[in-house]
């Protein structure tokens, strides 16, 4: 079945006025709905189910949801921008508005009431956790066959559509690299147990060390909130064993950083450090000192894929969950051949 980017290519306009015209939105030039209805019907395309509901009587408008973090600064951070930048590009070539909305603190999210009471046609969840109450909140979601789409965070035993990274491969290469380069005492500072990623970055530093003979240590198993503050307060275990440990692997590149300030707050010159890996490649790993090693999450086409399937749910992947690769990207703070 042809797409809407080859009818936007024969008609010669944008994606964005395709959707226009086949949805019937917005006022559109007689010439320009002309061509593209003809190329429309010589490719034969048909516009997905969804995008016909957005055009009869619905809004129009996309919700994204997003978590409850104190004091975070949440369209700061590299995770959410990157997918939140993703999902707005594709949102636009699609002709759809996006609705950013937040949970509110100490209570559970009623997803289904945003349906009623915001006027969204789908929905994106970024931030769920797995926990009993968003478990059973998302159930009752898909229960009612609300369109909705969760990123980066992986329920097991449920079939809703879901668009994630390999974590778990991730983590591997991180811990792989450091045992090639002779590193044995290594530091896991881990993000909490409630999301899945955390969980698959513990199982990929296992099978990392596994395949290199080796055991975590329980020992130097940390645990933070993602935040570049708790990376700080892990410095101080750090700094105490910095006599055994050579190297810190993170779940994710703030909390990487936290731990250099940390060390460099408690007099640890650079050159002293343990080495480094961090998680996400954000664009403060490159800017850190010593640059940080880091594992690459596709997060803006993490973004644009999570729409895509809400748009073209029969189109995109025969799974609902959608898993892309990631890549570790090797700087100084980890190599003894770029030190």
């Amino acid at each position: 079945m042809a797409s809407r980017r080859e009818v936007a290519e024969l008609a010669g306009v944008s994606e964005a006025t395709v959707s226009r015209v086949l949805n019937g939105v917005g006022p559109i030039r007689e010439e320009t709905r002309r061509r593209v209805l003809e190329a429309s019907e010589r490719l034969g395309y048909v516009p997905s189910a969804l995008a016909r509901s957005f055009a009869r009587s619905k809004s129009g408008n996309l919700g994204v949801v997003l978590p409850y973090v104190p004091k975070a600064h949440l369209f700061s951070a590299y995770f959410f921008s990157e997918m939140l930048s993703g999902i707005g590009s594709k949102a636009r070539d699609n002709g759809l508005d996006l609705l950013v909305m937040f949970q509110t603190p100490g209570e559970v999210m009623n997803y289904t009431d945003l349906f009623r009471r915001q006027k969204i046609d789908a929905c994106i969840i970024l931030g769920a956790r797995h926990d009993h109450d968003e478990l059973a909140a998302i159930q009752q979601l898909d229960r009612e066959g609300h369109p909705f789409c969760v990123m980066n965070q992986h329920f097991a035993g449920e079939s809703f559509s879901e668009v994630d990274a390999d974590h778990v491969e991730g983590s591997r290469l991180a811990v792989r690299h450091l045992t090639d380069q002779g590193y044995r005492s290594i530091a896991f500072l881990n993000g909490p147990d409630s999301y899945s990623n955390s969980q698959e970055r513990m199982e990929g530093v296992r099978l990392g060390l596994q395949q290199a003979g080796m055991e975590l240590d329980p020992s130097l198993l940390l645990e933070g909130n993602y935040s570049r503050r708790s990376g700080i307060e892990a410095a101080a275990i750090i700094a105490e064993r910095l006599h055994e440990i050579d190297a810190v692997f993170s779940a994710n590149d703030r909390m990487a950083i936290g731990v250099m300030h940390g060390l460099r707050e408690r007099g640890v010159r650079v050159e002293d450090f343990p080495a480094f890996v961090g998680y996400d490649d954000s664009d403060a790993a490159e800017m850190a000192v010593p640059a940080l090693s880091s594992v690459r999450v596709p997060f803006f086409e993490m973004g644009e894929i999570a729409v895509s399937k809400l748009m073209h749910p029969a189109g995109v992947s025969q799974s609902p969950r959608t898993l892309l690769p990631t890549e570790l990207i090797v700087r100084a703070s980890s190599s003894r051949n770029v030190m």
